[in-house]
């Protein structure tokens, strides 16, 4: 990275980032290597962080007021899905987590229908917001999300909707609220559900059962920011009063990663021939969804 970029990628965050909480323009000092110990705990615990007040607070308007402008582009899909995007398989029982389906309705948009100069998107492609994301999963470093339509999008949630239960295709994702609802709306998790090579399908079953006793539950506010680890645990956003509408951040540890076609045709309403030649790709964790 050159001098003159780098000096761009951090006036973008001094933009748009709280630096006194999440000095991610010191990255050599002792208060970032506090802050990414402190977040990584809480990754180690339950696979969630929450990072409050991310978003400078002179700036919270102006990022409800963005995510409301782009909010009527959003595709909306009205069906029942399964917790793993999956189409109904006879060779499951029919009460199995397989063939377990919710309503869901709400919408999404799409990454290539938000403008560049959209506070979403230049922090989406800040190098250096990625490597303090990367420093929290105590990883080298991260990948944007390959997909061309769902690298970064907006989840719009009208009135009274609800996203169902279900597990991420990304192993993490990382989620910035834009607007808060009027009420309920919140984010709600079985921490840890699955591992790779193993659904635990069983504590599924009993969470779509109404068993709630290994569900937390996090409400956040606009501007907060969320580093959710959703490959392995169960997850979903309760219904909401007043729309809701949250960025979702795509990033991966390798490159190159790119959605099912079926579940990206259910959400965005369209594919792309990237996500047909990834079509046949094996994941290698062996995991449904």
């Amino acid at each position: 990275m050159g001098l003159q970029q780098k000096r761009q990628d951090m006036a973008t965050l001094e933009d748009i980032v709280n630096l006194e909480c999440y000095p991610l323009n010191a990255p050599d000092s002792e208060k970032y290597r506090e802050c990414v110990e402190r977040i990584s705990r809480q990754l180690d615990e339950d696979g969630c962080a929450h990072f409050a007040r991310f978003i400078r607070s002179d700036l919270i308007e102006r990022l409800r007021e963005e995510s409301e402008e782009v909010a009527p582009k959003a595709h909306y899909h009205s069906n029942k899905v399964t917790p793993y995007a999956t189409a109904d398989d006879d060779a499951y029982p029919e009460d199995h987590p397989m063939r377990r389906f919710q309503a869901f309705s709400n919408g999404f948009v799409a990454k290539d229908l938000i403008d560049e100069d959209k506070l979403v998107q230049r922090l989406y492609r800040n190098p250096i917001f990625q490597q303090f994301i990367a420093d929290c999963l105590q990883e080298e470093r991260i990948y944007e999300y390959a997909d061309p339509i769902a690298g970064l999008v907006i989840n719009v949630m009208p009135e009274n909707t609800t996203l169902p239960w279900h597990f991420d295709t990304n192993e993490f994702i990382v989620s910035l609220m834009t607007r808060r609802p009027e009420s309920g709306g919140d984010f709600q998790y079985a921490p840890n559900i699955r591992t790779p090579g193993h659904e635990n399908f069983e504590e599924v079953q009993r969470i779509l059962d109404g068993d709630h006793g290994k569900v937390k539950s996090l409400t956040l506010n606009t501007g907060d920011l969320q580093l959710f680890k959703g490959r392995y645990s169960m997850h979903r956003v309760a219904p909401t009063q007043g729309q809701r509408l949250c960025a979702l951040l795509g990033y991966a540890k390798e490159p190159g990663m790119i959605g099912r076609v079926k579940r990206t045709q259910d959400v965005y309403g369209r594919v792309t021939q990237a996500h047909i030649d990834a079509e046949n790709a094996q994941r290698e964790d062996s995991l449904a969804g």
